[in-house]
């Protein structure tokens, strides 16, 4: 039997499989190219979102909308104001810069007063690191009012906090500094200063550590002085920082006008210096000295003497900040002869051929009246009376007036007010009430020499200065206004004026008083090739219970120059005088000299001609009055 021969097939093998088969399985049949979607997207694509909860979704947003909306209607408009001004204080500093009082400064830009860096030194002893003593060493050399033993016991005084020196210059202060030695502290501050220390002190005054002016033009120009303070709202960081780019533009800029006054520093030196040197010779209480320009009023010179350094004001006496020139009241004497003369050729009462009997002596009532010297001189005219300053006289050519006429015109003339001057604790002039003088002779007949009636020293220069412009009070101002650091002029105070002479008239007395000088009681203020015009006075002074005093007077004297152009007014007033020849010629007369060359050779007055000199000049109506 024929074996059969056959092919085994084998069975397929499912972990390999051919490549026909993997062809096969990658083309599926276009009837199995869909996916069939899953249960659980079936049910997402269906089932829609409840309506409740939608509607929770938008109500909660509607409410938080609605919420805002009222959070911010309340910040915005209820609390607005105050959430804005919290803001700010967090936001800005309100800086107030210091700002200095302006500078004064005299008729030729020399400073009289300006604010200074200055340094206050305190002590602290008990972080000394060295000896007490060679610490006082070392700053004796710098402190001049101090000594080594002086400072040691002020060393001991406390353990910490001790004021040392105040006022010190940035000079002082940077020399202690030098020293870098433990326990001492500078204090830096801005204080007045006065470069001119006592010079001007009278007019000046001075101003406080507070900056508050307490005397002088410190304190009646305060306003003047200050500058207005100025408040910077300036922003800064979170951090305090302030933010540059916020500063006020104009944050450098400051008013640099300076209050200009018409003081002359070198008319003040000379009249101080001539002052003081008669005090010191006569040994009197207290002297003052000042020039004025009749045309304008304008003070050129005002010194007192005994005065006080307003560096140092605190070491001075209360009494010395008063000054007096404008405070204190006395009886003018025969200064005030040249003023009546002018108010009874005012009233047409008199003339200038007028004359009296001058007997020496007259009786008013149960008064007797007498001159200086005891002695007449028989008929005299108007000229003679000034000339020889005859106390008689006066009454006769005064009793030409009725008295309410007389006292109409005293008050005319302003001799029951005050001047006007720009300084502090001016007081008005004294004169007896009407009734008074009316009804009593002898008020009269005092008048007219110049006593029963009290003045300050700047009314008689007031009173003198209308003789010399021809008849016009102009009001005494030491004022100048408010100038640049260029000098130009933004400001001047108005000053009044009033006519209260003719200038024929005013002209008339100043002639007459040249006689004074030339040939009366006032020789010594001659000053050659100069025609000078004035009028001495010694007064009694008031005692303190009454009447008058009988060892106690006042002398003075008045000039104005140069008689035949006239328009310097100069007074000195020497108040008890100590000694046996005290006159008004013999004690003010000379100071008056000397300050009148001094004001000669620094306005540049010319000589008088020769003619002049020798009144040989006819003085006609149209050229009395001064130009």
């Amino acid at each position: 039997m024929a074996s059969s021969h056959f092919k085994s097939t084998p069975a397929p093998d499912n972990s390999r499989p051919s490549r026909q088969s993997k062809v096969t399985k990658l083309k599926p049949s276009s009837a199995k190219t869909k996916t069939t979607p899953s249960i659980r997207d079936r049910k997402l694509k269906s089932t829609p979102l409840p309506k409740t909860r939608l509607l929770s979704v938008w109500v909660i947003l509607v409410a938080g909308i609605l919420g805002l909306g009222y959070k911010l209607y309340q910040l915005q408009v209820i609390q607005g104001a105050s959430l804005q001004k919290k803001a700010r204080s967090q936001q800005t500093t309100n800086l107030k810069p210091y700002i200095p009082r302006r500078s004064i400064i005299d008729s030729l830009g020399n400073v009289l007063a300006t604010d200074s860096l200055m340094f206050t030194l305190y002590v602290h002893p008990k972080l000394f690191k060295i000896p007490q003593a060679e610490i006082a060493d070392k700053l004796a050399l710098i402190l001049s009012n101090e000594t080594p033993d002086r400072l040691v016991k002020k060393f001991q005084k406390q353990k910490s906090g001790i004021k040392l020196a105040t006022r010190l210059s940035e000079s002082q202060a940077t020399k202690i500094q030098e020293l870098k030695l433990d326990g001492l502290e500078l204090e830096q501050q801005y204080a007045r200063f006065y470069p001119q220390d006592e010079m001007a002190a009278e007019v000046v005054g001075y101003a406080d550590n507070d900056h508050r002016g307490q005397a002088g033009v410190e304190l009646s120009q305060q306003e003047l002085l200050e500058r207005n303070a100025l408040s910077l709202y300036i922003r800064r960081s979170g951090h305090g920082t302030i933010l540059p780019a916020f500063l006020p533009q104009d944050l450098l800029q400051s008013n640099d006008w300076q209050v200009k006054l018409t003081l002359d520093m070198r008319l003040q030196r000379a009249a101080r210096e001539s002052l003081k040197e008669q005090l010191k010779a006569f040994k009197a209480k207290r002297g003052t000295v000042m020039i004025m320009d009749a045309m304008d009023g304008a003070i050129l010179a005002m010194v007192n003497e005994p005065t006080f350094n307003p560096n140092q004001y605190s070491q001075a006496k209360v009494e010395l900040f008063k000054n007096w020139s404008v405070s204190d009241l006395y009886e003018p004497g025969s200064t005030l002869k040249p003023v009546n003369v002018a108010i009874a050729l005012n009233a047409k009462a008199i003339t200038p051929e007028t004359t009296v009997n001058d007997g020496g002596s007259v009786r008013v009532g149960p008064w007797t009246i007498s001159n200086a010297d005891k002695s007449g001189g028989g008929i005299v005219d108007v000229a003679h009376i000034i000339q020889y300053s005859s106390n008689v006289g006066m009454v006769g050519l005064m009793r030409h007036l009725k008295p309410d006429d007389y006292y109409t015109r005293l008050q005319e003339v302003g001799l029951d007010s005050k001047t006007g001057i720009d300084l502090p604790g001016e007081v008005a002039s004294y004169l007896k009430p009407r009734e008074e003088f009316v009804s009593q002779p002898i008020e009269l007949a005092t008048t007219s020499f110049g006593q029963g009636l009290s003045l300050t020293p700047v009314k008689l220069l007031q009173l003198n200065a209308a003789l010399a412009n021809g008849g016009r009070l102009v009001t005494p101002h030491v004022v100048r206004g408010l100038v640049d650091a260029g000098g130009t002029l933004h400001w001047k105070p108005n000053h009044p004026e009033k006519n209260i002479f003719t200038p024929q008239d005013a002209y008339r007395v100043v002639q007459m008083m040249e006689n004074v000088v030339t040939q009366g009681t006032a020789k010594t203020a001659q000053i050659k090739g100069y025609r000078i015009g004035g009028k001495t006075g010694t007064a009694e002074k008031a005692g303190p219970r009454g009447g008058y005093s009988a060892t106690a007077k006042i002398t003075s004297f008045i000039a104005i120059l140069p008689v035949e152009k006239p328009r310097y007014v100069v007074l000195a007033v020497v108040d008890e005088p100590q000694g046996g020849n005290t006159y008004g010629g013999t004690v003010a007369a000379p100071i008056v000299k000397k300050v009148m060359e001094a004001l000669i050779a620094i306005k540049g007055i010319p000589p008088s001609s020769a003619a002049a000199l020798n009144n040989l000049d006819p003085v006609s109506d149209d050229k009395t009055k001064p130009q």
